[in-house]
């Protein structure tokens, strides 16, 4: 059984900074893309943010493009999210997820296995 657990949301202001982790079970973790979304009261499922298995490839959301990235690290089973310059539209439940295939894809079809989600509030 693959769990996904995600830790380092919480609140910040505005113009702050968020490094968020989430730590992978299972022995697949270095052969599957990661992929971060989130999700607003209100709101649709946004895609934030994904990387390939190796690390090597990345994608990022229109809306988070050069504000936020993303990194892993194989041997921890663990993937990583630094995001840079919040703004209070940033304010969502954050959602690490585990894709289907090595490369990293922008839609939630190509996960099969999501965190619980940690909250993430910037003030303005």
């Amino acid at each position: 059984q693959v769990q996904l657990v995600e830790s380092g949301g919480g609140l910040v202001q505005a113009g702050g900074s968020l490094r968020l982790s989430c730590a992978a079970s299972g022995r697949t973790f270095s052969s599957v893309s990661m992929g971060w979304f989130r999700q607003a009261p209100g709101k649709e499922r946004e895609f934030v943010a994904a990387i390939s298995s190796s690390g090597g490839s990345t994608d990022f959301g229109n809306s988070v493009k050069g504000r936020f990235t993303i990194s892993r690290d194989n041997a921890k089973n663990t993937v990583y999210r630094q995001m840079n310059s919040l703004k209070p539209e940033d304010t969502a439940v954050y959602y690490c997820a585990r894709g289907c295939y090595s490369l990293p894809y922008a839609h939630p079809d190509e996960y099969d296995y999501w965190g619980q989600g940690t909250q993430v509030t910037v003030s303005s």
